[in-house]
């Protein structure tokens, strides 16, 4: 089985930008915005949306199933206050449970939170708990920056996060660490604030003793882990300079990474520099880059002709990574699969 562990909502029916828009431009008038109830999106149209995008690129490339989340860049957690991310995050859920209901065998839920800049993350957990208990879903999606690259929030390694990573423990979820739109322009919102999260997140890991408070915590940092295996010297390093323990035994029992890494060359380094059991197959298709390769004729996205074409990776190696780490990292989606098999 392939399991695709980062998929977002990218196809959506317009009707939801629209609803967004609105929401927006009635920041500061909200009894003139949009109402949830406003918001009039058939099955018929979310079924279009699916089975010529994902669906069919999934049948195309041999893609099982996939861990559906909401439009990463449409989290956008630094636009109006609490109320504002709430009402936007349960819609957002809202409509990837009901893919995951119309496409059950080929998509499950990752939750978005409601994130807020400035605002106590304790006021995500009705919504994490919702999407878990109600929802079906498996995992959720963190956003270490809601301010959109200014970076105001306490790190990772912080208590401010806590009440997060309590519930994450409690329900057997991971997190995947992924920031949403840039508003800063210092900062190209894909190339280059999502790759800076990535780093920036191991990097707030490494310099703390987080996984020592939380052991079962787990995080999934998505792009193939920004500069992470490129600088892995760097990082084994400034983790000796630091006294702290090998990597191996100070993040890897945590950490993860997936393999959105759109050439070649990229994935070999990761799977010649990061263990095996640390990377979960992934393409974030229909995503970020959706373009065809004119060196290879074939879609950037195709991750698993990186994984096929690997001369470094045994067929061992390729079911783990493929299905194995998932359903490792994914307590609550192995659970799924197994009770569908029985």
């Amino acid at each position: 089985m392939i399991i695709d562990c980062h998929g977002h909502y990218t196809t959506a029916p317009k009707a939801l930008e629209d609803w967004r828009n609105k929401q927006i431009d009635n920041l500061n008038t909200p009894h003139l915005g949009p109402k949830v109830a406003d918001l009039k999106i058939s099955d018929d149209e979310l079924r279009e949306s699916i089975e010529v995008n994902q669906l069919a690129k999934m049948k195309e490339r041999g893609i099982d199933l996939t861990i559906f989340s909401p439009r990463a860049s449409f989290m956008a957690h630094h636009i109006g206050d609490f109320n504002t991310s709430a009402t936007w995050a349960s819609i957002c859920n809202e409509l990837c449970y009901r893919i995951s209901q119309l496409f059950p065998g080929e998509f499950i839920g990752a939750a978005m939170l409601p994130q807020s800049q400035g605002v106590d993350p304790k006021s995500s957990i009705p919504e994490l708990e919702r999407c878990i208990k109600e929802y079906g879903f498996v995992g959720i999606n963190l956003n270490p920056d809601p301010s959109g690259g200014h970076w105001k929030e306490p790190p990772l390694s912080d208590p401010y996060w806590y009440p997060i990573y309590e519930k994450m423990v409690e329900y057997r979820v991971p997190a995947m660490i992924h920031v949403s739109t840039s508003c800063n322009n210092c900062f190209h919102t894909t190339g280059a604030h999502y790759l800076n999260a990535d780093t920036t997140a191991f990097m707030q890991c490494l310099t703390s003793d987080l996984f020592r408070v939380f052991p079962e915590l787990k995080f999934l940092i998505p792009h193939g882990g920004g500069a992470v295996p490129y600088h892995w010297g760097r990082f084994r390093g400034l983790a000796q300079e630091m006294k702290k323990p090998l990597l191996s035994e100070h993040l890897l029992k945590n950490i993860y990474f997936d393999t959105c890494v759109y050439h070649q060359p990229g994935i070999d380094l990761l799977t010649k520099v990061i263990p095996v059991d640390n990377i979960l197959f992934a393409s974030e298709m229909i995503g970020a880059v959706r373009g065809i390769d004119p060196e290879t004729g074939y879609y950037y996205d195709d991750t698993k002709r990186y994984i096929e074409n690997s001369s470094i990776l045994s067929d061992e190696d390729r079911l783990k990574i493929y299905e194995g780490n998932a359903r490792k990292i994914y307590p609550l989606l192995n659970q799924f699969l197994e009770s569908r098999a029985t």
